[in-house]
């Protein structure tokens, strides 16, 4: 089982998306205030303590700072401050400088410092001297008398007081807390540093407010996130996602089922509220779906009629193949040539045919061509052509005249202008002369007995049906006992493979010389596995259509123990026959009385033939002569193109009546019937065909 996908919902992402976005804005906003208020407040109170240690520092005696210095930077004085310190008494420290007439200017600036300070509010100031790497206090009203003098290492930039040098304000979180603190030089009457006034300002207080301001604005930035994102969130789940997961849920409605249908109830029913871009997109799906239904009810349809057409065209190729001889041998019964003929369309139906037929007992009729176009346009033309030719030759014109007749038929309303090449040749058995008419196709290729096949190369009338009025040339040519004819229509020269390379005449001959002691219905096939063998996988682009003669003339015939005479179905050439009859008898050792019996007969259906079968007029006809499969046997075939008309369906008369009493007509039947051992009529290819059989013995 496959294992589902896990999917991170787009609404999800939606807020994702809105909660980092007011989170950085919103951030950065917070920051940006707090950091702005926080320098406003550190440089305002920078500026207050400057300007108390800057005011401090001028109203001060810098010449008495300096005496006050040097006298408590004693030993004397020094021992004396730890002694006061000790005992916690600061009147010790009064005394003394009474005593040295310090304490008047001392308690003046005392109180000036403690003053001043109360009254600017200020945490702490002080004065200090740091002539020496340490720093000592000399006055500072918050600590009790007998810290003055009190010695502490020097910060570093108090340092640069010494050389008259204002220090900016700083801002620090230290021992005491927050604090500002500001410096300046006291200057003696010389313009002498003495000592520095220190300021100091509590900022607890402030940076408590900053904190809060801090923690107040965070607070409302985040109230204002929770609010925002909700009210983005609900916005984009009515405006996008709600529309999308309708979308998706529609389309996955719509999806094919296991059958592969979709019905107008599956079209997506859903319509987004607005005129945005998702409404447009349902509004779009919604018209894709009704045409993607539209789509497939027409392509089924299609896909209908498409099989309809598919099973005529079916039809179609099985009739067109009925149209062609493909039994084979095609002729059983005749030994003077083999013929055979292969046609394998391009498509279902083809324009290319063949066609060979027997237009009386010595004449045989042989066509090949090739209708322009493909498909079933072609098709019907094709059908047309061969049965025109075919009805044509039946009435014993030559083949210039035969394609004189068509080509008038075939121009008139050609709208489609079709035209068909032809190479059409009437052969007469008993001889193997015949004449033949090229209209614009291929030379076909001829075979003397023991040789090579070539090229039959003539000059060509014009194809069939291109011009009303043409006359076509005809050539006479003959073949000998032995000799083969080759035709083909174009789509076996031109055949071609993947690099366009054509099969072309001199492979076929090459292929036809490799074979050429095979016979007609082994050759063809092997030139066609040739042609598939050079052409590959490229597609077939033309109809492929072949046909072999081999002609074996009436010495081949008399050879295997058959003969054959061909002669005009006339009462006075009655003795021309039973001279043929009796000749062939006598070969075959046949007894007198046999003979007599096989004459009788013979004469009854030839004179019948020569009398009924044309209406009085002259025609053809066929004697043919053969053993049959028993040795002692022999078999005599009458032919003629008459009328259809089997004797033998005529009823037996009454004998044991008098002549004048029986009816006319149907004794000389019945006596052939009592005097042969059988009699068998059949009606093949236009031709009436009576078999008698006899027995020698």
């Amino acid at each position: 089982m496959k294992k589902e996908k896990k999917t991170f919902h787009l609404t999800l992402k939606m807020i994702l998306f809105v909660v980092i976005i007011l989170t950085a804005a919103v951030g950065s906003t917070v920051a940006g205030s707090y950091l702005n208020h926080k320098t406003r407040v550190d440089e305002y109170y920078k500026a207050i303590t400057t300007d108390i240690s800057r005011t401090v520092a001028r109203q001060l005696d810098g010449d008495f700072i300096e005496e006050l210095y040097h006298r408590v930077n004693t030993p004397e004085f020094l021992a004396l401050r730890q002694q006061a310190e000790d005992e916690e008494n600061e009147e010790m420290i009064r005394e003394w400088l009474q005593k040295e007439g310090l304490w008047d200017k001392f308690k003046e600036t005392w109180d000036y410092v403690q003053q001043f300070g109360d009254d600017m509010d200020v945490l702490y100031l002080y004065i200090e001297s740091d002539e020496t790497e340490d720093t000592m206090y000399l006055i500072d009203p918050d600590e009790p008398l007998y810290n003055t003098g009190y010695v502490e290492p020097s910060e570093e930039e108090f340092q640069d007081l010494v050389g008259n040098i204002h220090i900016e304000p700083i801002v620090t979180n230290g021992e005491y807390g927050w604090l500002c603190s500001a410096y300046d030089p006291i200057l003696s009457s010389e313009g002498k540093a003495i000592a520095s006034v220190g300021v100091d300002i509590d900022m607890n207080e402030v940076k408590g407010e900053q904190q809060w301001f801090l923690r107040t604005n965070i607070l409302y930035a985040l109230g204002f996130i929770v609010v925002v994102s909700i009210i983005g969130i609900l916005l984009v789940r009515r405006t996008v996602t709600r529309p999308l997961e309708k979308l998706t849920a529609g389309l996955r409605k719509f999806s094919p089922r296991e059958d592969g249908n979709r019905e107008k109830s599956h079209v997506l029913t859903y319509r987004s509220q607005g005129n945005d871009e998702i409404a447009e997109l349902c509004d779009d799906v919604r018209s894709m779906q009704n045409r993607i239904v539209d789509t497939l009810c027409n392509l089924t349809n299609v896909t209908a009629e498409k099989e309809r057409i598919g099973a005529e065209l079916n039809v179609a190729t099985q009739i067109q193949a009925d149209m062609l001889p493909r039994i084979f041998p095609a002729f059983p019964d005749r030994s003077e040539f083999d013929i055979y003929a292969t046609m394998t369309p391009a498509k279902e139906v083809g324009g290319d045919f063949y066609d060979f037929f027997l237009i009386d007992h010595d004449h045989l009729g042989m066509v090949m061509a090739d209708v322009s176009g493909k498909g079933v346009p072609a098709a019907l033309f094709m059908v047309i052509t061969k049965t025109l030719i075919k009805n044509r030759a039946m009435m014993g014109d030559s083949p210039a005249k035969i394609l004189a007749n068509v080509n008038e038929q075939l121009c008139e309303g050609n709208e489609a202008e079709l035209f068909v090449t032809v190479w059409l040749a009437v052969l007469e058995i008993s001889t193997g002369k015949g004449m033949a008419a090229n209209a614009g196709h291929e030379h076909p290729a001829i075979r003397r007995k023991n040789g090579q096949y070539e090229l039959d190369i003539y000059r060509h009338s014009p194809a069939v049906a291109t011009l009303e009025g043409i006359r076509f040339r005809e050539h006479a040519f003959e073949l000998h006992p032995g000799d083969a004819l080759f035709v083909y229509t174009d789509g076996v020269p031109e055949a071609t493979n993947s690099r366009n390379e054509l099969f072309g005449t001199d492979r076929m001959l090459e292929v036809l010389n490799g074979h050429s002691s095979d016979s007609p219905e082994e050759l063809l096939p092997l030139m066609k596995e040739q042609i598939d063998r050079f052409v590959g996988d490229a597609a077939q682009f033309d109809d492929i259509t072949m046909m072999c003669l081999e002609y074996r003339g009436p010495e081949r015939a008399e050879e295997s123990g058959e003969a054959e005479l061909a002669i005009e179905a006339r009462t006075d050439r009655l003795p021309e026959v039973l001279e043929f009859v009796d000749r062939q008898l006598t070969e075959a050792g046949c007894p007198s009385d046999i003979q007599f019996q096989i004459d009788v007969a013979v004469e009854e259906i030839f004179v019948n033939i020569a009398s009924y079968a044309y209406g009085g007029k002259a025609g053809p006809a066929v004697i043919r002569f053969r053993t049959g499969e028993d040795p002692g046997t022999v078999v005599i075939t009458l032919i003629d193109s008459g009328k259809p008309f089997n004797p033998l369906k005529k009823q037996d008369p009454d004998i044991t009546l008098s002549a004048e009493e029986r009816a006319i007509g149907g004794l000389g039947i019945f006596m052939v019937r009592k005097s042969m051992d059988s009699v068998e009529y059949a009606y093949e290819n236009g031709h009436n065909m009576l078999t008698l059989r006899k027995s020698r013995s």
